[in-house]
């Protein structure tokens, strides 16, 4: 029995099962493409809300030391995900990496967490586009009826057509083909950096180097009941997190690593690149480093130009012009946020319908949803069926309690890539690697031990809805996906064939 759920898949097979015609993802992709896939995804509201929200409640202006902590974090799983990226180039990013080093039933659990992380992230993403939407619409004095502004604004039935719009539009957009979905992604992410660059190159402007003074401020305790504190630090450690001073950067780094999810997205595309071996480094790399410098550059500006401790939550930076006498740049700010969503929200469900598209060709799933378009060369049957469950999900509720299995789900792929490199190091010393992650087993280790960390700091009713997903998957697996493997049904082939030969030589 453990066997069987421990078998793993030899990437030989893995890679030999892409050039199956009717499951073959067409390669259009480049390096620069995946860069600003990595862009795209990763600059989304957090670089316009969390800043304000982490200065002023625990690291002060040294909130852009807490940037570069997320950044070193989310570069050591980054490394990770590089070489796995250029040696198994499959899609289904975690779900693949897993199957190849740890085992089909762990490749299954991190398969289903993706499937969660990417519904639920695209959904609250397009939630929030059409909250910046509806909100510039009211500036321009068009209004929609409460019955159609989402369940918040509604007296009786709601329905945020806007966002059910978005999603069923960009799913229109992935079916037609990853080429344009680059394409598209490209001007949006143009519009998208330019906005933050506005925001850093004008806002220098504005900078008071009084509002540096203390860059550290003197650290204090959470008070009882405070949000950041988490129960699960308390139980297994007996101390709660600081407000301010060194721990608080730490802290605040496991807030606002939250605003760099996305860029193990890019990995999910390794199927549709042209040249996975070279350019998957380059892009997971490359599109971490420019948002890592982006949001140091930011949160530097943004608490120079206002004290700390009067920076709103909600919208720091366009309050961060208010205060400074130019409030034409809030409107800017806006634009460039509800502008930088569609991306997000975007390749968001393009690493979902990958995976899913990935699990059912491995038999995990129904066969049904592997085959690709015949002209599009795109996995039109996930993406249908996970654009219009997705845009309902996102037309009938906010998700603002769940949005936060986004974070955990991603943090938990992070720890299975890492533990996966240190395995296939072991039991696959032969294959070629393009890219090796360094100072192997330490740099994975270090990445699993981050993730820990920052997992340990989300609220105890996160890992509760989490464990309780993961128990539905269980299920689903077992009454299910062991059956109809592939990997199985190969397995049983190859053993009925042993026999047979047996037999035959016995006779």
């Amino acid at each position: 029995m453990s066997s069987t759920l421990f078998r793993t898949k030899k990437v030989e097979q893995s890679i030999l099962d892409t050039e199956e015609p009717e499951h073959a993802l067409k390669k259009s992709l480049s390096a620069l493409d995946l860069t600003v896939f990595g862009v795209g995804v990763i600059i989304g509201t957090g670089i316009f809300v969390l800043t304000g929200k982490v200065a002023k409640e625990n690291a002060g202006p040294a909130v852009s030391l807490a940037f570069v902590a997320a950044g070193v974090a989310c570069g050591l799983a980054a490394l990770c995900y590089a070489e796995f990226a250029s040696t198994v180039p499959v899609a289904g990013s975690a779900y693949t990496f897993s199957y190849a080093s740890l085992g089909e039933l762990p490749a299954w659990i991190i398969g289903w967490d993706l499937v969660l992380e990417f519904a639920l992230g695209t959904a609250v993403v397009a939630v929030g586009w059409s909250g910046y939407v509806r909100s510039l619409m009211d500036n321009a004095g068009w209004h929609l009826p409460d019955s159609l502004g989402g369940r918040e604004g509604a007296t009786g039935f709601g329905f945020d057509i806007l966002a059910s719009v978005l999603v069923l539009l960009l799913t229109v957009i992935l079916v037609i083909g990853v080429k344009l979905s680059a394409r598209v992604t490209s001007v949006v992410v143009a519009i998208k950096v330019t906005v933050v660059l506005i925001v850093i190159i004008a806002g220098a402007f504005f900078i008071n180097g009084d509002n540096y003074a203390p860059f550290i401020p003197k650290a204090q305790e959470v008070e009882a009941g405070g949000s950041l504190k988490s129960p699960l630090i308390q139980l297994m450690f007996g101390w709660a997190p600081s407000n301010f001073g060194v721990m608080g950067i730490f802290t605040a780094a496991s807030v606002v690593f939250f605003a760099f999810i996305g860029f193990d997205v890019v990995a999910t595309a390794a199927e549709e690149t042209k040249n996975p071996q070279r350019d998957m480094p380059r892009g997971i790399l490359g599109s971490l480093f420019i948002c890592t410098a982006l949001y140091v550059a930011v949160s530097i500006v943004v608490t120079g130009m206002q004290n700390y401790r009067q920076l709103s939550i909600d919208a720091p930076l366009a309050d961060a012009f208010k205060a400074t006498g130019h409030p034409w740049y809030a409107g800017t700010i806006s634009f460039g946020a509800a502008v930088g969503l569609t991306t997000v929200c975007m390749i968001l469900l393009l690493g979902q319908t990958r995976v899913f598209f990935a699990m059912s060709r491995d038999g995990l799933l129904p066969r049904f949803f592997s085959r690709v378009h015949p002209h599009f060369r795109t996995p039109h049957r996930p993406t249908i069926l996970l654009g219009v469950v997705i845009a309902i999900l996102a037309g009938f509720t906010s998700l603002s309690e769940l949005a936060e299995l986004v974070n955990i789900g991603t943090l938990f792929a992070f720890v299975v890539v890492a533990i996966g490199v240190i395995i296939l190091r072991r039991t696959r010393p032969d294959l070629h690697r393009a890219f090796r992650t360094p100072l192997v087993p330490l740099v994975p280790i270090l990445s699993v031990l981050a993730s820990l960390w920052l997992m340990l700091n989300l609220p105890a009713e996160t890992w509760l809805r989490f464990g309780i997903w993961m128990v539905i998957g269980f299920f689903i697996y077992f009454l299910y996906g062991q059956s109809h493997s592939r990997l199985g049904r190969h397995e049983e082939t190859t053993v009925g064939e042993v026999l047979k030969g047996r037999k035959h030589d016995g006779e």
